[in-house]
């Protein structure tokens, strides 16, 4: 059997090719080239796919004998994960970029480029685990067994022939268990940080990025408090976030949250810290892991941010006039009310560890 692995260059996606090449597989390793110098700025070692990555992975790849390409996909990251990523901020709401990439470059284009090379299955380092339902005749994601490292959320998309073609051998350990792997190989990246930043704003300044790349942003607009009264002036909506009380750029004398963004009138609506729950979400773009859409409401759990416990609710599917559009979307009714339900996020549906689906948050 031959794999084609994704390696970022960090100690995870190494191990999981060290991992491949002991279970018998032959192996190709490759890096993805997604941006420009010029689109992410400067780059600092909590990033990943910087010329250091890059380095790095090559130097595993043959310290373990095996060959390795950089891919070229450029074009489609600027297109389909940092276009997006400026248009959802510019619309006030907050994008995932990662799921993004996942969805569309991982998972779809690096999976073509799989079946080119006659490989039959991609591989990376994500903590979470694929397998076989034999009684539905199904793939399951699940999470990964190391729980405070688990990636399932960001996995969400993955349909049924991709997670027929994907192997995640790491879902089953844990990081300290990585890291050991990777110092008894000798690999040089064994104790390399985690990247935590998003690679194409590798200093976190989302705005300046934003500001960088679109050439125009929106300007100063108003403050509004619930009953829509002027409160104040804000330095843009790209500075802020549903939930977010830091950083307003603007003193009240007691502490108020974003409640609202509104991009076509320019403005943020500002509350109390009770003012930012909500019990109720809707999320398009909806994937089914399945590939079934549920005929009727479902009890789940459900995850509205990477590092977030799953909360019960109820989720109804909603069939939309269009048929392309048909359970396309849902809407998700939490028993408790949850802080900072954000637009441009990711809600992911769970049933214990199996992941049942996720989809883009518009209210």
């Amino acid at each position: 059997m031959k794999a084609l692995i994704a390696m970022s260059g960090g100690v995870d996606s190494s191990v999981a090719a060290g991992l491949m090449q002991e279970a018998g597989y032959e192996c190709i390793g490759c890096t993805m080239r997604l941006f420009e110098n010029e689109d992410a700025g400067l780059c600092n070692s909590r990033t990943c796919c910087s010329a250091k990555d890059v380095e790095d992975a090559r130097n595993a790849a043959g310290r373990m004998g095996m060959p390795y390409y950089v891919f070229n996909f450029t074009e489609d990251f600027r297109r389909l994960v940092i276009d997006h990523f400026v248009e959802e901020y510019l619309s006030g709401r907050t994008p995932n970029p990662c799921i993004d990439c996942n969805i569309h470059l991982k998972f779809d284009r690096l999976l073509q480029r799989a079946k080119q090379l006659d490989c039959d299955y991609i591989v990376t380092g994500h903590y979470a685990r694929i397998q076989f339902d034999q009684e539905q005749g199904k793939y399951q994601l699940l999470k990964g067994t190391d729980k405070s490292k688990d990636q399932s959320y960001v996995l969400y998309g993955m349909t049924q022939e991709q997670l027929a073609h994907t192997l995640l051998p790491l879902g089953e350990m844990t990081k300290t268990q990585v890291r050991a792997k990777a110092e008894s190989w000798g690999l040089r990246n064994a104790e390399k940080p985690d990247s935590q930043d998003i690679c194409f704003v590798p200093d976190g300044d989302y705005a300046s990025m934003i500001r960088r790349y679109a050439g125009s942003v929106p300007s100063s607009g108003n403050f509004l408090d619930l009953d829509g009264n002027v409160i104040g002036t804000h330095k843009g909506i790209i500075h802020y976030t549903i939930g977010q009380h830091k950083r307003l750029g603007q003193a009240f004398g007691e502490t108020r949250y974003v409640c609202a963004i509104d991009a076509g009138a320019n403005t943020v609506t500002l509350g109390g810290a009770d003012d930012v729950y909500a019990s109720y979400a809707k999320a398009t773009h909806f994937n089914w892991i399945s590939g079934e859409i549920p005929e009727s409401e479902i009890r789940c759990k459900v995850r509205l941010r990477y590092k977030q416990q799953e909360q019960w609710a109820t989720v109804r599917p909603l069939q939309e006039d269009s048929v392309a559009e048909s359970g396309n979307r849902v809407e998700i009714f939490f028993d408790k009310p949850q802080r900072a339900v954000t637009p441009g996020q990711a809600a992911v549906l769970y049933d214990g560890d199996i992941v049942l689906g996720g989809g883009t948050i518009i209210i």
